[in-house]
């Protein structure tokens, strides 16, 4: 855990020290649109699509520039802060993991409200409670079942802006957990799949499965829906926030520290220029 903890600690340090780049997957739409735009109309695309779709082939449809920017005012996108977004059916516990991933418990000034029913479709915005880090976290509503494609739910709620996306699911993933897990792979957003809920939740589900099995559990669901394996990351809200928030972990820790790695060397890795990167020697 020490080891994991310093790494931690100098990722901070590394973003903090260095300059963003931009978003690699809006430069990739941008490059595409252009491209696009030399052989076919929007109209053309869209028949394409709809066409692939009859056919049973998910299409990718690239947003217009239009969307983009829709999008990017939506949530208060700016170039040089990271965008990590959770996304979960209402009542996964998505405004509790963004609170702990911050620092705060939900009772604290500031921290996202929980044990509130989604009434609507509207995107939360929270920026990370330490200024220092240039972090923006954002609670994205799920319904849990799609009236419409994948794509377009994606394309629609405009989550091809976002850094990463954290999904939380439960037993099974919904039909909008799969569509973002998808999606996400084919604009090569990465993803992070995690179970969290209230520290009792994870108890029992310690109990009822153990570790290994839930591991397997995800496995066979993303199989199932013919998707990359990945780790699935067992997270206990009370456990993230003491790491956070203290620099300290209980013994009950499971993948706090992993996730929290993940997160930063993704960041890292996609969007950070060190200082002495800057002018390379001839």
């Amino acid at each position: 855990m020490g080891q994991l903890l310093a790494k931690i600690l100098a990722d901070i340090a590394a973003i903090q020290n260095s300059r963003r780049t931009n978003n690699p997957t809006l430069e990739a739409i941008a490059t595409a649109n252009n491209e696009e735009d030399k052989v076919k109309t929007a109209q053309q695309a869209q028949q394409e699509a709809e066409e692939r779709l009859r056919k049973g082939i998910q299409p990718v449809v690239i947003p217009n520039p239009e969307e983009v920017a829709a999008a990017k005012a939506r949530v208060q996108y700016q170039d040089n802060l990271f965008h990590f977004a959770v996304a979960g059916v209402a009542g996964s516990g998505k405004s509790s993991l963004v609170n702990a991933i911050r620092g705060l418990r939900n009772s604290d000034t500031g921290a996202a409200p929980t044990g509130v029913v989604e009434t609507t479709a509207a995107i939360g915005r929270y920026r990370d409670s330490n200024r220092r880090l240039p972090f923006v976290w954002y609670d994205i509503p799920g319904a849990g079942t799609l009236n419409q494609p994948g794509w377009q739910y994606f394309n629609n709620q405009g989550l091809f802006v976002f850094d990463c996306i954290i999904v939380l699911v439960g037993d099974r993933f919904t039909q909008t957990d799969l569509a973002i897990l998808e999606n996400c792979r084919r604009f090569q957003i990465p993803t992070y799949i995690v179970r969290s809920k209230a520290d009792f939740h994870i108890c029992n589900l310690m109990n009822d499965m153990g570790y290994d099995n839930t591991q397997a559990t995800v496995q066979q669901n993303l199989g199932d829906a013919k998707l990359p394996l990945q780790k699935v990351y067992l997270v206990s809200n009370k456990v993230l926030l003491s790491a956070v928030k203290k620099r300290t972990l209980p013994k009950t820790a499971l993948d706090e520290m992993e996730l929290l790695r993940d997160l930063l060397e993704e960041a890292c890795a996609r969007r950070c220029v060190a200082p002495e990167d800057e002018n390379p020697e001839p």
